[in-house]
């Protein structure tokens, strides 16, 4: 599997920050059946390893590991069983260890220098992270623009109100979405509905760029 297919699953990705108290099997089924199959799980608490190896073995998941900052923390999410990794920035160590492993990679950019740093090492899909705290849509639209061949996936601030609009650009390939799981969200039945609602925006994207 590659970036892009990755990428084209589903509109949204859920970013998910993993407490003791869930269980990641009946949150990845919960997931999957509401149309959100890719899901991010961050590696933000203790409990992010097992529930990415947990969650990777759940049918019709597609299980990466976000918030990875280095090599170490890309052999461990690999070992782990992620199916591709998203960092909130791009260097060049964890970039070429990630091209070199073989594993999908969302690195996050900010700046035009960051995307063409990315593209230096041979990247084209890019997180625009922090999406909102970045200068939100417009930002991303001034990015975009000397950058034809480059989609992102924004993360950041994106709320199930703003998605459509963000998925309607044509760079926008899908967007990474924290609303899917509140903090403190135990009802597996919510979180369905959630998910469904936000692959349900699919429609609103316009063509990819």
């Amino acid at each position: 599997m590659i970036i892009d297919e990755i990428m084209a699953r589903a509109p949204v990705i859920p970013v998910l920050v993993i407490e003791e108290r869930i269980d990641p099997v009946a949150l990845a089924e919960a997931l999957v059946e509401g149309g959100l199959p890719v899901i991010e799980v961050t590696l933000r608490t203790p409990f992010a390893l097992r529930a990415i190896h947990d969650m990777a073995r759940v049918p019709g998941a597609v299980v990466g590991a976000g918030t990875v900052l280095d090599e170490a923390m890309l052999g461990i999410a690999l070992d782990a069983g992620a199916r591709f990794i998203v960092s909130p920035g791009l260097t060049e160590p964890l970039a070429r260890a990630a091209i070199a492993s073989g594993v999908p990679f969302l690195p996050g950019v900010a700046t035009a220098g960051d995307i063409m740093r990315g593209l230096d090492l041979g990247l084209s899909r890019f997180k625009f992270f922090p999406a909102e705290a970045a200068g939100g849509l417009a930002a991303l639209k001034a990015l975009a623009a000397p950058f034809g061949q480059v989609e992102f996936c924004p993360t950041g601030g994106i709320r199930s109100d703003t998605a459509a609009a963000w998925l309607a650009h044509p760079a926008v390939r899908c967007v990474g979405g924290s609303w899917i799981l509140p903090p403190g969200e135990r009802d597996m039945a919510a979180v369905t509905t959630r998910a469904r609602a936000a692959a349900g925006l699919r429609n609103s994207r316009g063509p990819t760029g």
